[in-house]
Order: C-alpha cells, then sequence, then structure tokens
C-alpha cells in the first residue's frame, strides 16, 4: 500500500513538473517565473523530485529536432539546474550533483540523440553555473572526462557543445591536457562550427595565438570571421602580428575584411593608438612590412578613420628628419590625395551640370590639400631628401620613401627639370655602399645588383628619373651620360670588382626601363658598344660577382635585341655550365626568358644546337633532376629557375609549338618529382612557385586535368581548412601520377572529333588518328587508364579520412571524363563490372555518383552484348596486362545503386519548413525512436550542399539558432549566441 502511495505522489509531482516544463517552453519571457515554481516544487519534495523531474525530461532525450520548445525547454532545465537556491541551497547542490550524473550517463549512450541532448543540457549548465558553485571535484572531473571524449564524437554537434563546456575549464592550471586537445583537434577537425567554436574556447596566449592566426587561412569565412572577433576582444596591440592584418585586408569575403578593419579601427586604433595612425604603424615594423603598413594606411584612409588634421600641415616645409613610421604615412597620405583628386576629376569630366561642379570643388580641395603638405619647390624637396641620405643607413627606409613622393612634383618648369636631372644624376653616381672585412677585403651591402644595393632602391631612382626626363630619349640619354663617365675605367681596366659590379647596376637600371633599342641610337654608348666593351668582358671577370651581376645584364639586352645574338647565347650557355651555382641561376634565368620571349628556336639557333628537336625523338629520355644535399640555400635559386622556367614552358605550350605534345608529359614528370621529392622540401620559393603552377595547369587539357587532378586535391586534402601533407598520400599521389605519365604519350584528345547521333549521343573516334588500334594497344589508350584508376580507389574503399576521401573523389573525377573505344569489348565489360565498387567508394559525392551512373549507361550502349557477361579468365587477363592485382565480383549486379539511398521510415510532419533533403536514415536524429538506425540505409548529404546551408544559417541574427535535424557528417551546429561568437 505504501508503495502504491508513494507511485502516485511521484506521479502527481511528475504531472506538476510537466505543466512547469510546458508553460516554460512556450515562451522565454515566463522562465523567471516558473523557476520559482520549479524550485518550489523541489523544496517542498527534496526526496522524490530528482526521480519526477528526469523521469519528465526524458522524452526530451528521445527528441532529436531542434524546435524552439526544445531548445527553450533544454534552456529553462540548464538554468534551473545552474541556479542555486538560496533558502535551501543544500537541497539545489544535491540537485545539481544527481543531475550532472544522470546526464553524465546519457553522454555515454549508444544513441546519439540521447548524446546530444546530454551534451547540450552538460553545456548550458557549465556556461550557466556562478563561480561559487559548490560542485565536488569528484563530478568535476567525470564532467571533464566525459566532455573529452564526445569531443571525438562522430556527430558535429555533439562535438561543438563538449568543446563549449570544456572551455570553462581550459584556462585551470590542474587541466592543462584540455588546451592541449583543443589545440591538437583545431587542424584536424573538419566541421566549420566546431573550428569555430574551439576558437572562441582558446584563451589568449603565446601558445594559442600561433593556432589562431593560422585559421586566419581557414576556407570557412564564418571561421575566420570568429577569428577577427577574438583578435580584437582578446589580444592586446602589442601581441599584434603584421600577418593578421596582411591576410584579413586582403581577404576574399567583405565580411571578414570588414570585420578586420573593425579590429583596426575600433579597437587597435582607437583604444591603443588615441586615433593616431602613425602611433599604429610603429607596430608594424614597417621597414619590415612595408606592404602591410602601405594597406593598413590605404584601409584608413578610405574609410575615413585616418584624416590628415591642420596640425600635420606643412611638416615637410622645414628639413626635419623623419621616422619610418612618419615617411611612409606620408608617402601613403600623398598618393592617396593624389588618385582621389584624379578620381574626381574623372567624375566632373564624365558628368554635368550641379554633379560635375561638386565633382570639381572636391578634386580641387584635394589637390590643394596636397600642394600644402608637399614642399614648396622642388628645391625644398631635395634638401629634404639629401638630408636623410646624409643621415645614414638609419634613414635609408626615410629616404626611400622620400623619393617616391618625387612621382608627385612637377617638373614642367624647365628650372625644376634642371634641379631635378643634376639631383638624378648625383643618384646614379653614387657608388654601392661596402664594408671592409677583417681581412681587409671590401664587401657590397646589399644584392650587389641594383643601383643602391636593393631592388626598391632602384625602383624609386627610376621612377623620379622618368619623371623628371618624361620626353621620348630622355631618360635613355642622361642615365647613358652617367655611363660614359662610370664604364671609362672598366674599359681601360683599371676600375676594381665595386667600379664594375656600379656600372653595371646603372646598365641594368637603364636596361629594365628602356622599351627599344632606338632610343639608344645616336647616344654616347651605343647599344652594341654596351655589349662588346662591358657586358662581355664583364661576363668573363676574374671576381665572381662582377660575372653574376653582367649575366644578369646579359639576359636584359637578349629581351631588347630582335633575334638573340650568337655570342650574347653562348656566353650565358658557358656561364650556366661552367660557373657556380649563384652564376648558372642568373645564366638559366636568362636563357629561359630568351626562350619565352623569342622562341626556343631562335635560342637553338644562336647556340648552334638543336635541343627543342631531341624532344621529338621518342628514343630521348631528360636526365633526372639532381638537387645537392650539400647546401639547401646554394641551390635554392637555381632549383627554382628550372623550375619555373619549365613551369612556364608547359603552361604557355600553345606558344611554343616546336616543342612536341609527346613531351610535355616527361617535363611534367620532372617538376612532379622535382617537388614531391623530400631532397626539395626546404626549397620554399621552388614549392611556393609550383603550388601555383599546380592550381592552373589542370585547366589546360584534358590530359593534363587527368594527370593533376589526380595528384593535387590528394596532396592538398584538407581537414578543417588546414592543409596537411600527409606522407602516405603523397606516395600514393606520386605513384598514381607514375602510372598515369606513363600512359600520356600524347594528348588523349586534342579536339573532340566526334559526331552525335540522332539520339544526342556522341560517338568518339576509335584514335586520334582516326584508325582503329588493335586489342593489344588498350593499355597505352583510355581503356587501361580507366581500369588502374578504378584499381587505385578500390584501396580506399574503407578509408575516412578526409585527405583521402579527397584523393579518391579526385581520381573519380577523371574517371567520368575518359571514353572506351567500341573495339575494346572486353574491357568494356570489366568496367561496367567495377564501376559498383568504384560508386561505393564515393558514397558521400552525389554529384560524382550520378557521373558514375552516366558512365554506366554510356558503357552498356556501347557494349555489342551487354547480357554477357566477363569470364572470371578474361578479367585476369585484362588485369595482368595491366599489372594490377585487384578482386572482380562476377556474381553482383552492373547497375549502380539509386542516389540517394532510401530514406528511414519516419512520420509526416505537419507544417514542417520547407527544407531540401537530401539524406536521411542515419543522418538525422528520429524524434519518434532512439532505436539505433539501421545501418544498412545510410547515407550522406554532400559537402557543399551541407556547406551552403550551414553559411545561410550563419547569417541570421538569431539568438537561438535552430536545424530541423542534426547531421552526422557535416551538418554545422548553430548552437552559440552572438554574444558567444564575437
Amino acid at each position: 500500500m505504501a508503495i502504491n502511495t508513494e507511485h502516485e505522489e511521484e506521479k502527481r509531482l511528475m504531472q506538476k513538473i510537466a505543466r512547469v516544463l510546458d508553460e516554460a517552453r512556450a515562451s522565454n519571457a515566463t522562465h523567471i517565473r516558473k523557476l520559482k515554481d520549479l524550485s518550489a516544487l523541489r523544496s517542498s519534495s527534496p526526496v522524490r523530485f530528482f526521480s519526477a523531474f528526469s523521469k519528465t525530461l526524458t522524452p526530451l532525450f528521445n527528441l532529436g529536432r531542434r524546435t524552439a520548445f526544445a531548445e527553450r525547454t533544454v534552456r529553462f532545465a540548464a538554468v534551473f539546474a545552474a541556479t542555486p537556491d538560496a533558502k535551501n541551497a543544500s537541497v539545489s547542490d544535491s540537485f545539481l550533483a544527481a543531475f550532472l550524473r544522470f546526464l553524465l550517463v546519457a553522454a555515454a549512450a549508444a544513441n546519439k540523440t540521447a548524446r546530444f541532448r546530454a551534451c547540450q543540457i552538460i553545456s548550458e549548465i557549465i556556461m550557466g553555473l556562478p563561480d561559487d558553485a559548490d560542485v565536488s571535484d569528484e563530478i568535476w572531473d567525470e564532467v571533464i572526462e566525459c566532455m573529452k571524449l564526445r569531443e571525438a564524437d562522430k556527430v558535429p554537434v555533439i562535438r561543438t557543445f563538449a568543446v563549449r563546456s570544456l572551455s570553462r575549464f581550459v584556462n585551470d592550471s590542474e587541466n592543462g591536457d584540455i588546451l592541449d586537445l583543443l589545440l591538437d583537434a583545431l587542424p584536424l577537425e573538419q566541421n566549420a562550427e566546431v573550428r569555430k567554436t574551439i576558437i572562441l574556447a582558446l584563451p589568449p596566449s603565446n601558445a594559442t595565438s600561433v593556432a589562431i592566426i593560422n585559421c586566419t587561412l581557414d576556407v570557412s569565412e564564418s571561421v575566420r570571421k570568429a577569428v577577427y572577433c577574438i583578435l580584437a576582444s582578446k589580444f592586446p596591440l602589442q601581441s599584434l602580428r603584421t600577418i593578421i592584418l596582411h591576410r584579413g585586408l586582403a581577404d576574399r569575403s567583405a565580411t571578414v575584411k570588414k570585420e578586420c578593419l573593425k579590429l583596426l579601427k575600433d579597437d587597435w586604433l582607437v583604444r591603443y593608438c588615441n586615433g593616431d595612425p602613425i602611433e599604429l604603424l610603429k607596430y608594424l615594423d614597417v621597414e619590415t612590412y612595408e606592404s602591410v603598413g602601405e594597406s593598413v594606411m590605404e584601409a584608413l584612409l578610405k574609410s575615413g578613420a585616418a584624416k590628415v588634421q591642420d596640425s600635420h600641415r606643412n611638416c615637410t616645409s622645414s628639413i626635419q628628419l623623419m621616422e619610418a613610421e612618419v615617411a611612409l604615412y606620408w608617402r601613403t597620405v600623398c598618393r592617396h590625395l593624389q588618385t582621389e583628386a584624379q578620381a574626381k576629376c574623372s567624375d566632373a569630366a564624365a558628368t554635368m551640370g550641379t554633379e560635375a561642379a561638386v565633382y570639381a570643388s572636391e578634386a580641387t580641395d584635394s589637390n590643394d590639400l596636397l600642394e600644402r603638405i608637399l614642399p614648396a619647390t622642388v628645391s625644398e624637396y631635395i634638401d629634404l631628401v639629401k638630408a636623410h641620405l646624409l643621415a645614414g643607413p638609419n634613414y635609408r627606409f626615410a629616404s626611400r620613401q622620400l623619393l617616391l613622393l618625387g612621382a608627385m612634383l612637377d617638373f614642367s618648369d624647365v628650372t625644376n627639370r634642371k634641379i631635378g636631372s643634376s639631383f638624378v644624376q648625383e643618384l646614379l653616381q653614387r657608388p654601392l655602399e661596402h664594408e671592409v672585412d677583417e681581412h681587409g677585403n671590401k664587401v657590397v651591402i646589399g644584392d650587389g645588383i641594383n643601383v643602391g644595393g636593393e631592388r626598391d632602391w632602384a625602383d624609386a631612382v627610376s621612377q623620379l628619373a622618368r619623371r623628371v626626363h618624361a620626353a621620348s630619349g630622355e631618360f635613355e640619354e642622361v642615365v647613358l651620360g652617367v655611363l660614359q663617365e662610370l664604364v671609362r675605367p672598366c674599359r681601360e681596366r683599371t676600375a676594381d670588382f665595386m667600379q664594375w659590379m656600379h656600372c653595371l647596376a646603372v646598365t641594368g637600371l637603364l636596361l629594365e626601363n628602356t622599351k627599344s633599342f632606338r632610343w639608344m641610337q645616336g647616344k654616347s654608348i651605343e647599344p652594341d658598344e654596351l655589349l662588346h666593351s662591358l657586358l662581355l668582358p664583364a661576363a668573363k671577370h676574374v671576381h665572381f660577382d662582377v660575372q653574376r651581376v653582367a649575366t644578369r645584364c646579359l639576359g636584359l639586352f637578349g629581351l631588347l635585341q630582335r633575334k638573340p645574338g650568337d655570342e650574347l647565347v653562348k656566353q650565358l650557355r658557358i656561364s650556366l655550365v661552367k660557373g657556380p651555382s649563384q652564376i648558372s641561376t642568373m645564366a638559366s634565368k636568362a636563357l629561359f626568358d630568351l626562350a619565352l620571349w623569342h622562341g626556343p628556336q631562335e635560342v637553338d639557333k644562336a647556340m648552334g644546337q638543336s635541343l627543342s628537336s631531341q624532344l621529338r625523338d621518342p628514343a630521348t629520355v631528360p636526365c633526372p633532376i639532381e638537387v645537392s644535399h650539400a647546401n639547401a640555400d646554394e641551390n635554392e635559386a637555381v632549383q627554382a629557375v628550372l623550375g619555373e622556367g619549365f613551369a612556364k614552358i608547359l603552361l604557355l605550350s600553345e606558344n611554343y609549338p616546336i616543342i612536341p605534345a609527346s613531351s610535355h608529359p616527361l617535363l611534367l614528370a620532372k617538376i612532379i618529382e622535382l617537388y614531391f621529392s623530400d631532397d626539395t622540401k626546404e626549397l620554399q620559393r621552388l614549392r611556393q612557385c609550383l603550388s601555383v603552377f599546380f592550381e592552373h595547369y589542370p585547366s589546360l587539357s584534358i590530359t593534363h586535368k587527368a594527370i593533376m587532378r589526380s595528384i593535387w586535391p590528394g596532396i592538398n586534402g584538407n581537414a578543417g581548412g588546414s592543409p596537411l601533407m600527409i606522407s602516405n598520400m603523397r606516395k600514393r599521389a606520386v605513384q598514381a601520377s607514375r602510372f598515369m605519365l606513363q600512359m600520356m604519350q600524347a594528348p588523349l584528345y586534342a579536339k573532340e572529333t566526334g559526331t552525335t547521333d540522332e539520339n544526342g549521343s556522341k560517338d568518339f573516334p576509335e584514335a586520334v588518328d582516326g584508325s582503329v588500334h588493335p586489342l593489344h594497344d588498350f593499355e597505352n589508350g583510355e581503356e587501361g587508364l580507366a581500369i588502374r584508376i578504378v584499381a587505385e580507389v578500390a584501396n580506399f574503399h574503407d578509408k575516412k579520412k578526409a585527405a583521402e576521401k579527397s584523393y579518391a573523389a579526385a581520381l573519380c573525377r577523371i574517371l567520368v571524363l575518359l571514353h572506351f573505344r567500341v573495339s575494346e569489348q572486353k574491357a568494356i565489360k570489366l568496367m561496367r563490372r567495377l564501376l559498383n565498387r568504384v560508386a561505393d567508394s564515393i558514397p558521400a559525392e552525389k554529384e560524382l555518383v550520378k557521373e558514375l551512373k552516366r558512365m554506366a549507361e554510356r558503357l552498356k550502349a556501347v557494349d555489342e552484348h551487354p547480357d554477357q557477361d566477363l569470364s572470371l579468365d578474361e578479367a585476369n587477363d585484362i588485369l595482368g596486362r595491366l599489372e594490377l592485382d585487384l578482386n572482380v565480383d562476377l556474381d553482383g549486379s552492373t547497375e549502380i545503386p539509386p542516389t540517394p539511398a532510401p530514406r528511414s521510415s519516419r512520420p509526416n510532419r505537419p507544417k514542417r519548413r520547407a527544407r531540401h533533403e537530401e539524406s536521411s536514415s542515419d543522418d538525422e536524429i528520429s524524434p519518434t525512436s532512439v532505436v539505433p538506425i539501421n545501418p544498412g540505409l545510410r547515407s550522406t548529404r554532400s559537402q557543399r550542399a551541407s556547406k551552403t546551408t550551414a553559411l545561410s544559417k550563419m547569417t541570421a541574427n538569431r539568438a537561438v539558432k535552430i536545424s530541423d535535424d542534426i547531421d552526422e557528417e557535416d551538418k554545422s551546429s548553430e548552437v552559440t549566441s552572438e554574444e558567444d561568437s564575437c
């Protein structure tokens, strides 16, 4: 009787609790009042309350749909558990401990719906608990260990809640392993929302700054935006990295740029620098990161955050030495005003009436302000620059910024032009700076190639010189006049190597900035005289640095010739073959430039060789590229130039028909081997160049597309937006590229010459040349390539890593491009049998599976006897000739299963929001049952569709974002409020 009484009392208590929960789920506005009601029920029956509450709440753990009602119930339950009762603290504390243990059991359940709701409620409780909450260390340890396990859960939303829960403990010294766990998980995480939650959870420190900054390159816009929110709210300006602004201001997303600009203006500029842009530039190390400083100033000026004040004006009117930041500031401000004035003038010219008058007035204001900022006269400007030049190397950067200001001055007046010309000649005649080592030898400061020892300085000098001498041929005349004096000691063989290098640096500046030799004809030094009296002798000079600069000048000289001269090309060949690495670098670059500009055949003629024609000989086998192990730095430039040169030839191959197409795979093979060689992994310039090459080369032809698509996505298969160079994937990619390159003796189809039948299907010719190849030739055709691809894909049937999935999908994209000849009936039948296995390897790629189905239909259409199966001996014979070890199932169906897979049964839901359904079964959480879904009915949404859905939801301005279902593979979770996100 007592048992029945207790049961009845618990049932009545459950009904009261249910009424409170029903009222609380209707509106958030009732929560405060209902919390008091529920707290009163707990105080009235502390013994029975937990059992009744947990039983009442249990149906929520079966509800996978994230409806508004369910989310309000979760928040209400979490707030109730986290709110201590001031009158009965022991009762509320006991209830919290019991409720957490109840949730931990559910969080470890096999059913994903139960895990999801448990982790959600735990997360809300932890985030809402006050700091002085009385919870035993034993319970916290259990919660932390459970959330660590759930951080590796297969359901993204569960991982999100687990990370959110752990964020409360990440700063505890006793839980340092939590920070390590999050840092390790971030680059491997595939879901954008989970990555975003991890970033928001990381505390500001030296240990986390690198990981957070790396996420400025994340593939997800929402993740990149979150990074700049974190940088603005958690990281002080003193820890600023210039790479943050470099990436943020150049981001392809307008919202990310806006977030970065907000960080720059509202936080760093206003909070730390009192609105002074010059003070901000001091944190950027503009002498090292000049381009970043320019980008920052450009962004601030365009947004109106940096304005020239009256107190700043005329600061250049007196000779006053400027720091690097001040000089960059004034140069960018002046350039902005000039550009703005020119734009307004153009707008005024393109409009009429009042609008034109407004634009003209604005242009006048900008010009007037620019005139007040710049020195009043050219003489004052030159005196200012000279003062900085005389101040020594510490003001070198400021001197160059002032030189660039000269391009904004007016030299149309004869007097001004005369003063400017004298200054330009003085700059050209300034010898290279040097030091004397301990042995008394002179050592050049700078690169020893350009005027002033650096490329930026030479560019600034040339810009000023061309501004002063704007008339046609005047620039060449002035520079040649300076050269006439500099070359005299070189001709007389009285010059030391410093004088030779200075003379060659000025020569290089002239050759780079003139468009034709005709502007040098009739001047103080003729082009032929310059070649024979200076460049060729310098290329044979005993000093290696002189040879190096002369080799560069020979390359520039050859680009201006109508045809490359014999003497010039032969000297470059000698320098390439016999010179040390630094000279071979210059010679190889010069020869590649000449070949690309004039054509390889012209270089062949000048060299007296026929290297291009040798590529037509199939017996010619290029020597492998060898990289010295002695010193990577010495070989950096040589290998980079070789890689860049051959990459350019392949990219521009249509311009060089003399190079046979059959040689392209050989060149590509060498580039691939060079890129993936362990010996070149430290050659950063080479790897960067070839990375760009691989991105553009696949679009050139079917052959090249097939080769590169099989390689690059697998190599760069990334998880969570961070590129991962996985060693075994690199080996796989190289292996795949090798068997493809062996097949590619010539392009598969130079042009599509097939005909279209009455049904609209296309018949492709038996071969490129129109002939019918015999059966034994299928190994070297597309049939052999297709079967090899299938064998490669079969190796990744059970692989689950993102890089492996990407690699297998990339191979399948090649497969659907290939065509089978009608004469290859056995190969057609084998491929029909194998396509099922390919489709099973990429179930998530819905569009690709559809392409495979279309390919299967094409193969069935050309199969002369579609009802006859291939025998096992015939299949093994084909595989044996291709040297493949692959098991063929001759009993299964040749039809590819329909996509998407059959949906799991579920009741119709009234008034459901319209949504594009692409998957069901295991990718959904059933609202009516906690029984595990039949694994045979699994399917996955395509990544592209899920990313589109996730991004659209991220833009919604809602405090609580709700999705209909929970995706295991790729659907993002929207669980954080706007306050949590930024």
